[in-house]
């Protein structure tokens, strides 16, 4: 009788791994990058989760940056007006 087990593998990164460091600019990149990877559809459903998961951290860090941006321009035009 044939092994269905499933094979396992090694453990991956988690998908948020490195995304702190990221500067908004290659955040956005690497988000385009695995966008466009799972529109191509050619990673296995392992892999595909694994984008979709990057792609999550990643678009949370792009967030960050932006709503960073708002407050810092909310805070000047605060300073400017008073």
């Amino acid at each position: 009788m044939a092994d269905v087990t499933p094979k396992t593998s090694p453990p991956a990164l988690p998908a948020d791994s490195g995304v702190d460091d990221l500067s908004y600019e290659q955040a956005r990149d690497e988000l385009v990058r695995v966008v466009t990877e799972l529109e191509q559809g050619g990673a296995t459903l392992e892999q595909s989760i694994a984008l979709w998961e990057r792609g999550e951290a990643l678009a949370r860090r792009c967030e960050q940056w932006l709503l960073g941006a708002k407050q810092r321009l909310d805070a000047a035009r605060a300073a400017a007006e008073g």
